[in-house]
């Protein structure tokens, strides 16, 4: 049996050790809310998503397993679960690895919300007994891809789910078993499902800002040989064609997903362009 750490008190330290945002985490930390926030790198922020939380009033209990932060026995303390992306494998054999895969039986036997993304999406897809793999041509994702909503994506939210995303990844996964496919794509089929009620998987980023971007552009390596990845000027051209979108309906997300249901609502249009988050950089 795993031993998980429920009452860790992991939130206000990693503000001051690890987020160079530490004024609004440890802000955040007031509030009776909690939501567990797993990153897998040591300067890893949540982003957007961390921002539209902290503004609904939730604490971020923001835990680095890589780093040996534990993971709760229950989530009876926390409203919700959120296991973000990295550049490691969820076929990797390191110990953290097959404890967070094993974890995320927690979330999805309390009926917690629980969101998977990038790394995330495909950890709970290996819980669930499905593949994560490489492209059998070597094709990536890195950059805004488009991908195709399905029918099941129009009930999440009262938003149009966008059709253009940013990615960073090398490997997809299958659909687990008795999912929704959400969206899929030309070379990664499985690019966003729902679980049950309350659990979803993400392949692309929704939580990335326009400085993230910046951050994760300028450190990359050049993946300029590898087919599907885009050069560093198409991933900043497209943050003004295609964050608006993405940014209205991450919102939308988080306020439906955090109700635990489906608001079932007419699609709305895409909002304007806006000008880059160049000084919020979450």
């Amino acid at each position: 049996m795993l031993a998980f750490d429920a009452d860790a008190p992991v939130a206000s330290l990693d503000a001051a050790q690890h987020d160079v945002f530490m004024p609004d985490c440890v802000a955040s930390v007031q509030s009776s809310r909690r939501i567990l926030i797993v990153l897998h790198q040591e300067q890893s922020t949540p982003g957007r998503i961390g921002r539209l939380l902290r503004e609904r009033g939730y604490a971020l209990d923001i835990r680095r397993p890589r780093f040996g932060d534990p993971l709760p026995r229950t989530l009876a303390g926390h409203e919700a679960a959120i296991v973000f992306g990295g550049p490691m494998s969820a076929n990797d054999s390191d110990d953290y690895i097959r404890r967070e895969i094993d974890w995320i039986g927690v979330p999805l036997a309390e009926d917690k919300p629980f969101l998977g993304i990038c790394l995330g999406a495909q950890m709970m897809a290996r819980h669930l007994g499905r593949r994560v793999y490489r492209h059998p041509e070597g094709r990536v994702e890195i950059g805004y891809h488009p991908i195709r909503p399905t029918d099941h994506a129009h009930g999440v939210c009262g938003e149009l789910f966008p059709r253009h995303v940013y990615h960073w990844h090398r490997e997809g996964f299958d659909l687990p078993a008795g999912a929704d496919l959400l969206a899929s794509g030309d070379h990664f089929e499985v690019q966003a499902c729902r679980y049950g009620a309350n659990a979803y998987g993400l392949q692309f980023h929704p939580e990335v800002t326009y400085a993230m971007m910046c951050r994760w552009t300028t450190r990359a390596q050049d993946h300029g040989p590898e087919p599907g990845a885009h050069p560093r000027h198409a991933h900043l051209e497209g943050w003004f064609l295609h964050d608006a979108c993405v940014a209205r309906w991450t919102d939308a997300f988080l306020t439906c997903w955090l109700a635990g249901g489906q608001k079932k609502a007419a699609p709305l249009e895409p909002a304007p362009l806006r000008l880059p988050e160049l000084v919020a950089a979450d």
